[in-house]
């Protein structure tokens, strides 16, 4: 099994674009996006190429692969123009471990779910980064258009016995064993 998880593309025509690069070069299982995918929220700017049409058409056509969150940037009316359900939170089970998806303006490492996880994986903050603390881990895939305190636009990738965090070249930033 392998995931590719992204967060907060507000929008973006040109990082969804990357997107289907990086989708066709990484061939994941399933693809989770932690929502805020259309609109780019009034504490953002526009993002590069901003056209939420068309990157609805995208995310549309990976509907079969794709797992949504529903982001504090997402409402109603893109879930009309979605061909995917957005869900508050999702979880799965990977080689024994209970991972825990959702878009981290509720749920994150300072304000962590009641339900039980080994692994919590959350965007919002815009900054990627892996961290281990009292036999958890702590994901954020970053942004893939608007990354914020000085960290690049990434991605992540959850495998049966990994975690990468890579840049939108594919080079890893951080990796995490979690055999």
């Amino acid at each position: 099994m392998k995931i590719l998880i992204c967060s907060d593309i507000h929008g973006s025509l040109f990082f969804t674009k990357k997107l289907q690069e990086i989708i066709k070069k990484e061939e994941p299982n399933k693809i989770i996006i932690l929502g805020d995918l259309y609109y780019h929220g009034p504490r953002n700017p526009l993002t590069e190429e901003y056209n939420p049409m068309e990157v609805a058409k995208i995310l549309n056509n990976l509907k079969e692969n794709l797992i949504v969150i529903k982001g504090n940037c997402d409402a109603e009316v893109d879930e009309m123009i979605s061909e995917f359900p957005m869900h508050e939170y999702y979880v799965m089970e990977i080689n024994g471990k209970k991972i825990f998806f959702t878009h981290g303006h509720k749920w994150n490492k300072e304000n962590q779910p009641e339900e039980k996880f080994d692994i919590l994986v959350y965007g919002h903050f815009h900054t990627g980064f892996i961290e281990e603390e009292n036999n958890k881990i702590f994901l954020n895939p970053g942004s893939i258009s608007l990354p914020k305190n000085g960290t690049e636009n990434s991605y992540a990738i959850i495998t049966e016995n990994e975690i990468l965090l890579k840049n939108l070249n594919g080079k890893i930033i951080k990796k995490l064993d979690i055999d």
